[in-house]
């Protein structure tokens, strides 16, 4: 099965930072051999997808919320980060409404479901839940801010193909915390700091990014400090102790092992905002476009036939 070519951003709280009963359910759940492995876990989220969508008419949000997440454990402590895909597909379906025209969001989705998703959406939002999600989503390539919360001696790469390279225990992967990638199919590419970290990164870089690049752009490839902003407040939403990943998922199987191994994209932003902190223009823009060459062929096969 081809996993979808997206990249992850996600958040992992303590389990002591979840009211009752939720968090004893997760201690129980991180415990429970019957949860998907960190190994696995993609191929579930994207077989449980594929399942909905391709019925008749197609489940766009499921009925009920995951009782799924993924696990890691550092000193004792596990962190959780829960699927929620009830949530997370209610805000892809509003994103892709806005981003269609009518005619073409209801050859995917039938009017008479869409308005029923709209609806439930409604209805649950009523009940005053909250609206943050703990997995951002990116298709066909990573966003330059997602780079920024960390650093390159926080990268995890390992290459090979499905079938090889996988470690023997999966515990002991999900145990290594956050210096090492959890149990992870042999070919991935991850990233993983502390939220204090991944904070104080993105409150140095706003300013710096807002007086040398502004706040907005429509450039999807570009930087900017309205996109930090809203990763910043993002960030701010969860724990202060709790732990951010960057996973390249499916996109590292649109890349090369010469071309994985060579992407410091993390470094080369840290190195573009150290020179624009420095105003040092030509070392700046050098690690823009190196930034913007590998990404930009990415993204655009999205449109490729």
């Amino acid at each position: 099965m081809v996993l979808p070519y997206a990249a992850y951003l996600r958040v992992y709280e303590p389990v002591t930072a979840f009211p009752e009963p939720a968090r004893t359910l997760w201690t129980v759940y991180a415990d429970s051999r019957r949860r998907p492995r960190r190994i696995h876990a993609l191929g579930v989220e994207h077989r449980e997808a594929v399942l909905r969508l391709t019925g008749s008419p197609p489940e766009v949000v499921p009925e009920r919320e995951s009782r799924d997440a993924y696990v890691r454990r550092l000193e004792d402590m596990i962190y959780v980060c829960p699927w929620g895909t009830r949530l997370r597909s209610w805000l892809a379906f509003e994103r892709f409404r806005d981003e269609h025209a009518a005619g073409v969001a209801a050859a995917f989705v039938p009017p008479p479901v869409s308005e029923r998703v709209r609806g439930d959406f409604e209805q649950w939002k009523k009940g005053g839940r909250s609206l943050r999600p703990h997995i951002l989503t990116s298709t066909w390539h990573v966003p330059l801010d997602w780079f920024v919360p960390f650093a390159r001696g926080e990268r995890c790469l390992m290459l090979g193909t499905p079938g090889t390279g996988y470690r023997a225990d999966d515990a002991a992967d999900e145990a290594a915390g956050h210096g090492s990638a959890t149990a992870a199919p042999a070919r991935t590419l991850v990233y993983v700091t502390s939220m204090g970290e991944a904070r104080r990164r993105v409150a140095a870089a706003l300013p710096v990014v807002r007086e040398n690049l502004g706040d907005g752009t429509d450039e999807v490839y570009l930087l900017s400090a309205g996109r930090l902003e809203t990763l910043g407040r993002w960030l701010g939403e969860f724990h202060p102790r709790a732990l951010v990943e960057l996973d390249y998922g499916g996109l590292v199987h649109l890349l090369d092992d010469a071309t994985l191994r060579t992407d410091e994209s993390v470094a080369e932003m840290a190195v573009a905002l150290t020179g624009m902190e420095r105003g040092e223009v030509e070392l700046t823009v050098a690690m823009y476009k190196r930034l913007l060459a590998r990404w930009r062929p990415v993204r655009a096969l999205e449109a490729a036939n």
